[in-house]
């Protein structure tokens, strides 16, 4: 009995049912054979804090779609989960949720904070893998990794431990980003910029000998409690007989230089600034260079310490209200600019960040940056789009070292040991005592920063350090799919990572996307509450739905809107496509053969497969761009425009006849309808996997299936053209009986001349149904009154107007619109002769009133030609 779809396409039954069948089949786990190719993608993992958002359901799609194509394609296809144990966010979470119970990290220790930790990981950390199957992700979930597991730790301490040795990692003081709310160090790349509306406050520092004063402008003025000099430029004439003087600090007291340096600029507020070396990063330099004392008068939560004299205890922000109205007050606060400045704030709690000086572990970049701009110069890795390789060169020329350590436990501890005696012993095993005094060892508390174990993923997942299978079959990976966000946070480190580590770059493309915004363009955000669950959506329209509307109008590395109603239009799309299948299968007989092409095909026939076999070859080329959105296009429009609305109308004429020709057609419906759910498999996985298995087929999946590509055997271009001289006729037909308001039911005969009488006889019948005539004569010439005409470049169709509409009843319908017309345009002409309209109103205004008339002249141009075949003049 051949099986029937239902009448209806229900997603939330089937979609939970078929991707448990794919499960149960192990159709996602790439096995290691010599006799296919890799590819390998592995997955940037989201934090296991996370709920898929539309960011995810984007960059996964896109993901899934390569993946899923592949194999299709013959390769051995590995898409490689996991999760990020994302130290900041998941540590953040548990200490809030503590905070409700009353509960500190120091309350439980850390051995009791992290088995809360993982406890936690376990409750939640799983839930976005869920949420991801529900998306239809087609992973390999037997090689699921988290980068805080066993094996991501092996690897983090070998790197740590290697680097070290070669010294390409070292602790030292240096000014770091300080959160004083995360209360974690964090690096460069994880530091935003928002432009914040500030003030420029211009301050005198009388000189120590009463002699007068010198001027400088702050944005912070609640650090001059720790300045330790005022520094100008040494080839500022207005200043050189100021070097060497000393200025008293303001509130303070202290005696402090005028000093002179090349990094103070000439035409930058005073020419005079004040030198912080404890709270700013280049004053820290010109601090190193001249020797000055460095005055932290901070804590950690960005409150004023006992350096701050009577404003200690005050926050930073108080404190400079503080600050500034005791200048005021002393005659020392001159004036006060208003300004817009860009603010560095933390990128996981937008709070602002404070530049610190601590004792930090770093990494030395400028040697592991040398080699990873190399290998992206010489194309070993590219960026689709290419301008994104440009942003990622400049970066890493200009990259300064890496600061690693965090004050986090939750995280890789670092493999790093103190002993009483100085002695620092660095190794990826425990360590109990010192191996040069045999003292007790104390291990450094801090952690490491999340994107240092990420750096590793595309080998450490793999097995590395170990000289694994996998390792070596899948390594180095194909393509990473990522958003231009974390171009510096991951892509960047990876790359350095995987060179100084495998010897080999880890992947070899890198496709960028945009950014989902909303309708108006915002970035979407919790505090906006204009971001769309996914998974409603899902519920709403179903998954295929929802990841065909987000690659509709997709292109590499630009931003993308959505809109609910691509998401309705993509549900609409697969009905469709739901019952074209059920058409195709209530036409099939008992125990129909698998999917072939019969010997005699007639010209719609070949139209159709020349027009799916073009359509597979440039869907490939597209695929091996990264051009996703226009093959999804492409798919779109020859499902919908070629096959439903033309070929499946055309054969509804050959169901009706006997034997052989009902056999041929139904052959083409099921062989052109499987290539579509093949060729759609990858974006839509769900619905063609379920039209798949219910039309004739041959193998366990459609996700197996082989993937259509271009054969030279099913070009048939003449053939094409010429049914396509057919379509036009008709559509011709079409068009005039609608501009003449003629309702499809009623009908009248239709004589075509045309020079290619053999072909429209052939045809006849298809134009009699599709054009919705009475019957067809064809031939070389036809002349007569009261018949309006529909004109191809092939064919002029002549339709008797007395047979479909009142004649003089028309007439009056098209005089009455040529009136109209010719009125309107008038109107616009006048305007548009008018100068004092066109040099004034809005060029806008303007060009829409020019394609006004050039409408108005079309409307005239058909009413006229209307009129004359039906034998009027005018």
């Amino acid at each position: 009995m051949q099986k029937q779809l239902s009448k209806t396409y229900e997603p939330s039954e089937a979609e939970a049912r078929i991707y448990a069948d794919w499960e149960r089949g192990g159709y996602f786990h790439a096995q290691i054979d010599s006799e296919k190719q890799p590819y390998t993608i592995v997955i940037p993992p989201p934090n296991i804090t996370g709920q898929l958002h539309m960011g995810h359901a984007l960059d996964n799609t896109l993901q899934d779609i390569l993946i899923r194509w592949k194999r299709m394609m013959g390769y051995s296809a590995l898409w490689l989960p996991g999760t990020d144990h994302a130290s900041i966010a998941t540590e953040a979470k548990i200490v809030a949720r503590m905070k409700e119970e009353g509960l500190t990290k120091e309350d439980l220790g850390r051995e009791g904070f992290l088995k809360r930790a993982w406890e936690w990981k376990e409750v939640y950390g799983g839930r976005i893998i869920q949420q991801l199957k529900k998306l239809g992700s087609s992973c390999d979930w037997e090689r699921e990794r988290f980068t805080l597991d066993e094996g991501c730790n092996r690897a983090v301490n070998t790197v740590f431990v290697r680097l070290y040795e070669k010294g390409l990692i070292y602790r030292g003081e240096r000014m770091i980003n300080w959160c004083p709310h995360c209360l974690t160090s964090i690096s460069d790349a994880e530091v935003e910029y928002t432009e914040k509306e500030g003030h420029f406050w211009h301050l005198r520092y009388p000189f120590s000998d009463g002699s007068g004063d010198i001027q400088v402008a702050t944005t912070r003025p609640e650090t001059m409690l720790g300045d330790t000099a005022v520094a100008v430029n040494p080839e500022d004439e207005r200043y050189t007989a100021f070097i060497g003087k000393t200025v008293i600090l303001p509130l303070v007291g202290r005696e402090i230089p005028i000093i002179a340096d090349s990094y103070v600029e000439k035409d930058f507020g005073t020419g005079a600034v004040k030198i912080t070396p404890a709270h700013d990063p280049n004053d820290f330099e010109v601090g190193i260079r001249h020797g000055l004392p460095v005055i932290n008068v901070m804590t950690e939560e960005a409150v004023i310490n006992e350096n701050g004299g009577k404003y200690a205890g005050l926050s930073r922000f108080d404190a400079r209200k503080s600050v500034l109205a005791d200048l005021d007050a002393g005659g020392f606060l001159l004036k006060t600019e208003p300004m817009k400045h860009n603010v560095g704030v933390c990128y996981r709690c937008q709070t602002v960040v404070e530049p610190l000086i601590s004792k930090q572990w770093f990494v030395k970049m400028a040697p592991l940056a040398a080699p990873a701009v190399e290998a992206v110069k010489k194309g070993e890795t590219r960026f689709v789009p290419e301008r994104f390789g440009k942003i990622y060169l400049h970066w890493m020329e200009n990259i300064r070292d890496w600061c690693i350590s965090r004050q986090l436990w939750w995280g890789h501890r670092i493999p790093a040991y103190y002993c009483g005696c100085g002695e620092v012993i660095v190794s990826a095993r425990k360590i109990t005592g010192c191996p040069k005094c045999g003292g007790k060892v104390t291990r450094d508390p801090d952690t490491l920063d999340t994107w240092f174990s990420s750096a590793l993923w595309p080998f450490s997942t793999l097995g590395w350090p170990e000289n694994t299978e996998d390792f070596n079959y899948f390594y180095p990976t194909d393509t990473l799919v990522t958003m231009y966000d974390i171009i510096f946070f991951w892509v960047a480190r990876m790359i350095f990572s995987g060179l100084e580590h495998t010897g080999q770059v880890p992947f070899k493309t890198v496709f960028i996307h945009g950014m989902m915004r909303d309708e108006l363009g915002r970035k979407m955000s919790k505090s906006l509450g204009n971001g769309p669950d996914p998974l409603e959506e899902i519920e709403k329209y179903g998954a295929d739905a929802l990841r065909f509307s987000l690659v509709t109008g997709n292109s590499p590395g630009n931003d993308m809107r959505y809109y609910a109603e691509k998401v309705e239009a993509s549900r609409n799309f697969a009905n469709k496509l739901w019952n074209a299948a059920r058409f195709i299968l209530m036409n099939l007989g008992e125990n129909p053969p698998p999917p072939y092409l019969p010997d005699d095909l007639r010209i719609e026939d070949k139209w159709v497969l020349s027009k799916f076999n073009r359509v597979a070859g440039e869907i490939n080329e597209n695929l091996e761009k990264f051009e996703l959105g226009l093959a999804v296009e492409k798919i779109h429009n020859f499902a919908w425009d070629v096959f439903c609305d033309w070929y499946i109308e055309v054969s509804k004429t050959r169901l009706r006849e006997d034997g052989q020709a009902v056999e041929n057609v139904a052959a083409v419906l099921v062989w052109v309808m499987n290539g579509i759910a093949r060729l759609l498999h990858p974006f839509m996985p769900f619905i063609t996997e379920e039209i798949w298995q219910t039309l004739p087929h041959t193998g366990e999946t459609v996700m197996l299936a082989p993937y259509p590509q271009f054969d030279p055997a099913l070009d048939f271009s003449a053939a094409e053209q010429n049914f396509e001289r057919i379509m036009a006729a008709i559509q011709a037909i079409r068009n005039l009986r609608a501009e003449m308001k003629v309702p499809p039911s009623k009908k009248a005969h239709v004589t075509i001349a045309t020079e290619f009488g053999e072909l429209f006889e052939a045809c006849a019948p298809y134009i009699t149904r599709l054009a919705s005539a009475s019957g067809v004569t064809v031939a070389k010439s036809f002349s007569g009154e009261g018949y309006a005409r529909a004109v191809t470049p092939d064919a002029v169709a002549y339709l008797p107007v007395d047979e479909l509409c009142d004649p003089a009843a028309e007439t009056a319908r098209l005089q009455k619109e040529l009136d109209s017309a010719r009125a309107q345009l008038a109107t616009v002409n006048a305007k548009l002769q008018n100068e004092s309209f066109t040099q004034k109103a809005p060029p806008t205004v303007v060009e829409n009133q020019r394609e006004t008339a050039k409408r108005l002249e079309q409307v005239i141009k058909k009413a006229q030609e209307a009129l004359n075949s039906l034998g009027s003049s005018v």
